[in-house]
């Protein structure tokens, strides 16, 4: 993010202002991962793959264990994702497309013919608590990387369901009271309900700096957690 919070500029386009060293450091965490997520929104704007990157990182998958490459979660609560996206052309693992029940049924057919699966959780809104637990108990998936965007990553803090939180803080302000930031939904009402952070780590390289922040209190117990 910029160093005044935001992940994109005011119109909301997606565009790369991080340096090449947080590129790889992406592509370091998904090689700990066994499913990466992002959002619809995210994945329509660009060519986004959602894969593990070049053989030095799926080398570093098999050493510690997981599979050369990993599965791909896209979250879209009105079924929107776009079935001409490139992670949906891009056959290496297979693609679960997370949905709510507001997602018509027209949307839902396109999406069945490129997903390995598409699940529906929750009525109006996605229940991450019952999608994150089945992923666990049908996909085995241990450990999850959320991608964003903001609405995605607000969703997760309000379930309680955040353990880590990557941030790298780049040298340039964006501005703009519409431009998102890394949790952009509907926000906690009050102080004594916001997400609570403790910091772990910091490094600083070139301009950059690359924060690891651990949840004080995830929510416990929840059906998909490690």
């Amino acid at each position: 993010m910029t160093a005044d919070g935001k992940i994109a500029t005011a119109n909301r386009a997606v565009s790369s202002f991080s340096s090449a060293r947080d590129r790889r450091h992406l592509l370091e965490l998904r090689a700990t991962a066994d499913a990466v997520m992002s959002g619809a929104t995210t994945l329509n704007a660009g060519p986004i793959t959602l894969g593990p990157g070049g053989m030095k990182y799926r080398r570093l998958r098999l050493k510690r264990g997981l599979a050369e490459y990993n599965l791909r979660v896209v979250v879209s609560g009105a079924g929107n994702a776009n079935p001409e996206a490139q992670v949906f052309k891009r056959a290496f693992s297979p693609v679960i497309v997370l949905v709510s029940g507001r997602a018509p049924e027209r949307r839902l057919k396109k999406l069945r013919a490129c997903a390995a699966e598409v699940k529906v959780f929750g009525k109006e809104e996605i229940d991450f608590v019952q999608a994150l637990g089945w992923l666990r108990q049908k996909w085995r998936v241990k450990r999850l990387l959320c991608e964003g965007g903001g609405e995605l990553s607000d969703a997760l803090f309000q379930a309680g369901l955040v353990d880590e939180l990557h941030l790298t803080i780049c040298p340039c302000i964006f501005g703009g009271r519409r431009a998102p930031t890394i949790a952009d939904g509907i926000g906690f009402g009050t102080l004594a309900r916001a997400a609570r952070m403790e910091l772990k780590t910091v490094r600083k390289c070139g301009e950059e700096l690359f924060l690891v922040y651990t949840a004080r209190s995830a929510r416990p117990g929840w059906p998909g957690r490690a």
